[in-house]
């Protein structure tokens, strides 16, 4: 069987039924791979020898009547997470030879699970960028146009499951890192409810790989389906057993509802710091109108809704003080010089940044405190809906821009410029938060590139965004292969 762009669930029941085996999957993953690979740059770590010994592992586990929920099915895992055996860089030059001891929690729980990993994807220079290349393994193209970027940071796994290299990966996001990618190639990615998914492991070389209450980073699944995103999610689930002393239960409630006409959706289009572009605004205009032909309740606008600005800011403050969080002493007070420079009316993004950056932890307090109260605005919205329609990004996968100063980059909405960052504004729309969030295809643009959005969920409710994403795949579909 052609199983190059199957679905994880499919392919399962294939491999239960002795229709095809592990080892042929995984041979037939490895030559499309080693064919079409070196356009695209997408798997900067191969471990094709191991896999093959994993899949005819997978073979003989099952011929004795094993049966696990991944048992055989080839996967990709992100460059950042620690696989015994292959390099963990982060895209870092000085680290090119750091080799961990032990596999990150999430890949020890994909391999219990019996999934075959064919190697590591490619990320951007410390996970810092919403493109995906490094001095070491270079840059990673989009499927569907090699001048452009397929996103960043797990644009190598994005771009892997758009070209049919392995079935299911797994990557992370703090700024949009699993969403935007997605949305760039066409494909799914879950943000989980922060704390939902053990991060143990997937840390910078050199870094203990121990357990951490993340302020804002999430580990998630990736998928060309919806109903795969949430059999990942299923393995993925769970508090790291070594702060619980036992092995990982996964204890979600249940989607809200099961039918489209349930649903009650706020559906967003325009931000107040950022516009949309028409190629974005049209594919959140495409997933409403299946939402209202589907029989949900839509609504553009509550009262409930936190304050878009004030959220924005707070999440860039909240952002970018954990990405100095190690500078040294000399540099933070530099940043700090600068920032008490700022004029106390500059509201701007780029404020935020430069302010968040120079927090102190009497202010970081501060900002956590101003984030309670937007978790307690959502709790309330979320008693009048049940999911959030937004954009991931304003636009779709735009041109490499390597500018070696990301603040010197722009990006372009619909002809006008704006500051590179000034994009995560969507993103941080669930991260600040910590709420769920998946990312869906919504078509294509005028120039043939994908389209995606995004869902967001309740606290803690993830298979509510997850259902509603699997309803609207039947309603508008959902991947396609690059041509």
């Amino acid at each position: 069987m052609e199983s190059n762009f199957q679905t994880a669930g499919k392919l399962v029941a294939a491999l239960r039924a002795g229709e095809v085996t592990s080892a042929e999957l995984t041979d037939e993953a490895i030559a499309r791979i080693e064919r079409d690979d070196k356009a695209v740059n997408a798997i900067c770590v191969p471990d094709f020898d191991r896999a093959r010994v994993t899949a005819r592992g997978a073979d003989r586990a099952r011929a004795r009547g094993e049966d696990r929920p991944l048992l055989g099915i080839p996967v990709t895992v992100k460059e950042s997470y620690n696989i015994a055996g292959l390099p963990t860089t982060w895209g870092m030059p000085v680290h090119r030879n750091y080799m961990p001891a032990e596999d990150a929690v999430q890949v020890s729980r994909l391999k219990a699970a019996g999934a075959v990993v064919l190697g590591k994807t490619n990320v951007p220079l410390g996970l810092q960028d919403v493109q995906s290349f490094n001095e070491i393994y270079g840059t990673t193209n989009n499927p569907w146009d090699h001048a452009r970027t397929p996103g960043g940071s797990s644009g190598g796994s994005a771009a892997a499951l758009a070209s049919g290299f392995g079935v299911l990966s797994i990557g992370s996001d703090l700024a949009g890192s699993l969403r935007t990618p997605a949305h760039f190639c066409g494909v799914y990615g879950h943000k989980p409810t922060l704390g939902l998914v053990a991060g143990r492991g997937m840390v910078p070389p050199l870094a203990p790989a121990l357990p951490a209450d993340l302020d804002l980073a999430v580990v998630g699944p990736m998928a060309r389906t919806a109903r795969d995103l949430t059999l990942l999610l299923d393995v993925m689930a769970g508090p790291d057993p070594l702060t619980l002393g036992v092995a990982h239960t996964l204890t979600l409630p249940p989607a809200r509802h099961e039918r489209l006409c349930d649903f009650r959706v706020l559906v967003l289009d325009e931000h107040p710091l950022i516009p949309t572009g028409s190629a974005v605004r049209a594919g959140v205009n495409r997933v409403a109108d299946a939402l209202v032909d589907g029989g949900a309740r839509v609504e553009r606008h509550s009262p409930l809704l936190p304050d878009l600005t004030e959220a924005a800011l707070l999440y860039m403050q909240l952002l970018f003080s954990s990405s100095v969080a190690r500078f040294p002493v000399e540099g933070y007070e530099q940043l700090r010089a600068r920032a008490a420079g700022l004029d106390a009316d500059d509201q701007s993004l780029d404020a935020a940044r430069l302010r968040g950056m120079a927090f102190s932890h009497r202010e970081w307090i501060e900002a956590g405190s101003r984030r309670e109260l937007h978790r307690h605005g959502w709790r309330q919205l979320f008693t009048e809906f049940d999911v959030v329609v937004c954009p991931v990004t304003p636009t779709p996968a735009f041109p490499h821009d390597h500018h070696p100063d990301p603040r010197e980059r722009r990006i372009d909405i619909d002809g006008a410029e704006y500051p590179y960052f000034d994009q995560l504004v969507w993103a941080g729309l669930a991260t600040m938060p910590g709420l769920p969030a998946t990312a869906v295809p919504a078509g294509r643009s005028p120039e043939d590139l994908p389209v995606g959005v995004q869902l967001i969920g309740p606290m803690s409710e993830d298979r509510t965004p997850l259902r509603l994403a699997e309803l609207l795949e039947q309603e508008i579909g959902g991947f396609q292969a690059p041509k």
